[in-house]
C-alpha cells in the first residue's frame, strides 16, 4: 500500500497530477473535499483499516502538517512517498487567477501558504521522495529528489 502526500503551494497543479497519476489507483484525501480535518481523519482511518492506497491532495508546507500522516501511515506499514510540486510563486498567483471563482483561492492564501512552504526531507519518514515540474503544454516532468530545488 501507498500513502502519496502531495507538497506545493495553491495552483501549482496538484489535482490535475492526481487526476492524471493516480486517479484510477490511489482514493484521493483532500481538505477542499472533505471540509473538516475530523471528516480527513476518518477518511484516511478508513484508507488504512481497508488497506486501500491513497494521496493526500493538500498543500502540506510545514513538516508538521506532514508530520500528521506518515506517524499514521508508518505504523500502518505503508510505503511513504512525496511529490515537492514546483513553487514559483508568480506563475502559481497566475494559474490562480486563471480558475473558476469559486475555485479561485485569494493571492493573500497564496503568498501565506508560499512564506511557510518547508522543502520536504527524508529524515520525515518518507521512502521516496520526487520533484514534480509543468513543462512545455502543461503535461508533468517528475524527477527524483535531490535536496535541493531544481
Amino acid at each position: 500500500m501507498q500513502a502519496i502526500i502531495f507538497i506545493g503551494i495553491q495552483a501549482t497543479g496538484k489535482t490535475t497530477f492526481y487526476k492524471d497519476r493516480f486517479f484510477n489507483t490511489h482514493v484521493r484525501i483532500s481538505l477542499d473535499l472533505l471540509k473538516t480535518r475530523h471528516r480527513e481523519r476518518e477518511f484516511l482511518t478508513t484508507c488504512l483499516r481497508t488497506r486501500q492506497s491513497f494521496v493526500v491532495d493538500n498543500t502540506n508546507p510545514t513538516i508538521e502538517d506532514r508530520k500528521r500522516y506518515i506517524d499514521m501511515v508508518n505504523d500502518a506499514k505503508y510505503e511513504v512517498i512525496g511529490y515537492y510540486f514546483e513553487s514559483k510563486i508568480q506563475d502559481a498567483i497566475t494559474r490562480n487567477d486563471q480558475r473558476t471563482a469559486k475555485q479561485r483561492i485569494p493571492v493573500k492564501g497564496v503568498l501565506s501558504t508560499y512564506q511557510r512552504l518547508q522543502l520536504p526531507s527524508y529524515k520525515e519518514g518518507f521512502n521516496k521522495l520526487y520533484y514534480v515540474y509543468t513543462v512545455e503544454g502543461g503535461t508533468f516532468k517528475v524527477e527524483e529528489w535531490t535536496d535541493e530545488i531544481r
